[in-house]
């Protein structure tokens, strides 16, 4: 009887985001939760200055910053060739130490320069199948500015906002008379392109305002100023699927603090999850059908974790969507899946295949066009 071979599956995680830390938690769930009968697992970190280090040992090189000097790895864009190529040093001069074949890509990137669709541009240019949104569902899902747009296009209901670009050449003063004019405090200020809550502030007043922006604007240059929902409860729903998209059990999350910022997430261990939501069933349907069009919405595939905000008055409004969740063993994505009917490694192998019957719909696309008239 032949063996079946296993997948390479190159996971990867840490990169240079504010939520680094976040990544390698979770890439170490994801890899201690795929089955090793399956899949060959091959580590790959990136430093938070951008160095990709394949090794068995790269979380623990990550996490230490001991990393020695020589060691890199690339991942060269080349569709025949689908591999990734670690580099050492060898009498002073870079030099090819190893290759190691790879089936298909597990991105545990959180944040910038790795859920925002540049890492799975690369991906792509090196033809190699991965886990997730495309290049276009996961930058839309990465800007928040650009998703609510997106949102309301689609019939969703989001909290109203306002833009600002590069507050600090519009002058502060300037900037802050326009949010004032525009929205009714409280508020909340973001930067447009990180998850996880880093960077985010509650505003109540003018004297939070300045402080609030000057935070935002250490992350990013365009930041998203947008109204409070009173005492609002916080829903999730998880979102799986290519051809076909299915949507989760409604979740609730209950913060510890006042609202569910990066502590409540991630420091105090306080936070409660409520699976299922305790929801009036026409609402948990409405949550689900509206977690599909917002997938649907940022052209998603793969996976997605959306988020909403119920009012005292039963409205519902979609907060933002995250194209690779948080993906530890008590996160909600695969927690939501779990209360579905889909254990943690059960959604992980449906995600690798997901990704492989995709990648193989791509490959099957014409990508010249061929014609008698040359044009010059």
């Amino acid at each position: 009887m032949m063996t079946q071979k296993k997948l390479k599956v190159a996971v990867l995680f840490g990169g240079r985001s504010g939520e680094h830390e976040v990544s390698l938690v979770s890439a170490a769930s994801v890899i201690g939760a795929l089955d090793k009968s399956k899949y060959e697992i091959i580590p790959v970190g990136i430093t938070k200055e951008g160095r990709w280090i394949a090794s068995f040992d790269a979380m623990q090189l990550l996490k230490s910053g001991d990393i020695p000097p020589a060691l890199k790895s690339l991942m060269p864009p080349d569709p025949t060739h689908p591999e990734i190529i670690t580099i050492g040093e060898r009498d002073g001069h870079y030099a090819l130490t190893a290759t190691q074949q790879i089936d298909v890509v597990f991105p545990v990137l959180h944040g910038t320069f790795g859920e925002d669709g540049t890492v799975q541009g690369l991906l792509e240019l090196a033809g190699v199948p991965y886990v997730g949104p495309g290049v276009l569902g996961s930058a839309v899902g990465m800007d928040k500015v650009v998703q609510k747009e997106l949102f309301r296009q689609a019939g969703l209901c989001t909290p109203q906002s306002i833009t600002v670009h590069y507050p600090e050449e519009q002058g502060w003063d300037s900037v802050i008379r326009h949010i004032e004019h525009s929205l009714p405090y409280p508020l909340f200020v973001k930067p447009a392109n990180l998850g996880s809550s880093v960077g985010i502030s509650k505003v109540r007043s003018q004297r939070e305002l300045l402080p609030a922006l000057k935070s935002a604007r250490e992350y990013d240059v365009k930041i998203i100023v947008e109204e409070a929902v009173a005492s609002p409860r916080e829903i999730e729903v998880s979102v799986l699927g290519y051809k076909k998209i299915e949507a989760s059990v409604p979740g609730e999350i209950v913060p510890s603090n006042e609202f569910y910022d990066y502590s409540a997430k991630y420091v105090d261990g306080k936070s409660k999850s409520l699976i299922p939501a305790q929801l009036p069933p026409a609402l948990a349907a409405q949550a689900r059908n509206n977690a599909i069009t917002a997938f649907q919405a940022i052209d998603g595939w793969g996976m997605a974790r959306c988020d909403f905000l119920l009012d005292p008055n039963g409205k519902l409004s979609i907060n933002e969507i995250n194209t690779i969740p948080g993906f530890t063993s008590i996160s909600m994505y695969p927690k939501l899946w779990e209360a579905s009917g889909i254990s943690y490694a059960g959604l992980l192998d449906r995600l690798i295949r997901i990704a492989i019957e995709r990648h193989a719909d791509q490959r099957a696309l014409k990508r010249t066009f061929e014609t008698d008239t040359w044009y010059k």
